[in-house]
């Protein structure tokens, strides 16, 4: 389902309180969706950023083009941004939308109440920006012009990554980005040391997991991780090197629940996620175990944590020859599977 605040977003241009901007003009679109028409004269061209590969894959579908990450443009003639729930992730794409445009550019941004939209208008109001807004379709579009002076801007919405544990680096908007995800950890506590040939960590996020298993199993072969957040892939990339430099690691921005990995494994591992929105969706966990054992080889292990209250178990049975659980505690359950 398409959101609504994609339609919020070009209402300002549609209705005419916006200038439409020309062919000869090019506009930076962070946070990327299809679900949109273009209102009849918007005809510059739209550079599109988008690093969750589902939200990517939908983009392509619908033949727009867009990257996973920001690339090398500046000037641009205004801004697009879609925010989502997480605020310094919605901060730091307005940080780089003033740092990519020109003085007087129009940055627009769309957002429904619950995304944070007001909040993000009373904090740039309180910033001192010329801001202007306007609700359609169950969310608000606001908008300001670019100031000329805006290196105290930038700084004040830049997005700090946070140091976890001393050794990992994560960024806002990641999964557990300060802190390690308690269901990770108890995880970790239980990854099977005697493990060789090649490993895969399934929803890899910023890295964790991958560096405690090739830490706990020195005789594996190598590691994919498979993300389906860019950001989130580069972020682990870089924690993989500076924690275990020696373990052999291929990089993946994959969304599990559509792309079969190409290769088969020996270990798979994972905290697959079970919220879309706000709310709970099993589904989600439901197709990445799936995925994991399109994955394995004859033999091969799995093993996953979730929530307890997550009922993955028929879908164990199902998949494997025999499976069972390894621990569990308060909040959290340990599953493991051999194919």
């Amino acid at each position: 389902m398409t959101r609504n605040a994609v339609k919020t977003l070009f209402h300002p241009f549609a209705n005419g309180t916006l200038e439409l901007p020309g062919d000869s003009q090019r506009i930076l679109f962070l946070g990327a969706e299809a679900g949109f028409d273009r209102p009849e004269g918007f005809a510059a061209q739209l550079d599109a950023v988008q690093p969750m590969r589902t939200l990517h894959r939908g983009l392509a579908a619908a033949r727009i083009d867009s990257q996973p990450q920001l690339g090398d443009g500046r000037d641009y003639d205004g801004a697009l941004i879609l925010i989502g729930k997480h605020r310094g992730e919605n901060e730091q794409r307005l940080a780089d939308a003033l740092e990519r445009t020109r003085t007087g550019a129009m940055i627009v941004i769309a957002g429904a109440k619950e995304d944070g939209i007001l909040a993000l208008r009373k904090r740039l109001e309180g910033l001192a920006l010329d801001v202007d807004s306007l609700p359609k379709y169950h969310a608000v579009a606001v908008w300001f012009p670019r100031p000329a002076d805006v290196a105290a801007l930038i700084d004040a919405l830049h997005a700090r990554s946070a140091v976890v544990e001393g050794r990992f680096s994560a960024a806002p908007g990641m999964f557990s980005h300060d802190r390690v995800d308690p269901g990770s950890e108890l995880l970790a506590s239980r990854l099977p040391k005697d493990a060789t040939g090649h490993a895969a960590d399934f929803g890899a996020g910023w890295g964790y997991l991958s560096v405690m298993l090739a830490e706990a199993a020195p005789g594996l072969k190598g590691i994919d991780l498979f993300e389906a957040d860019h950001n989130a892939l580069e972020a682990a990339r870089a924690n993989m090197a500076a924690n275990a430099p020696r373990m052999p690691a291929r990089f993946h921005w994959q969304d599990l629940t559509a792309e079969e990995p190409r290769d088969r494994f020996d270990l798979i591992v994972m905290n697959p996620p079970f919220h879309e929105t706000q709310a709970t969706e099993p589904a989600l966990g439901h197709a990445m175990i799936r995925m994991a054992a399109k994955s394995l080889k004859i033999g091969g292990r799995l093993m996953l944590v979730a929530n307890r209250g997550l009922s993955y178990e028929p879908t164990m049975t199902e998949l494997f020859k025999e499976w069972g659980e390894t621990c569990r505690n308060a909040r959290y359950k340990v599953l493991w599977g051999r194919k």
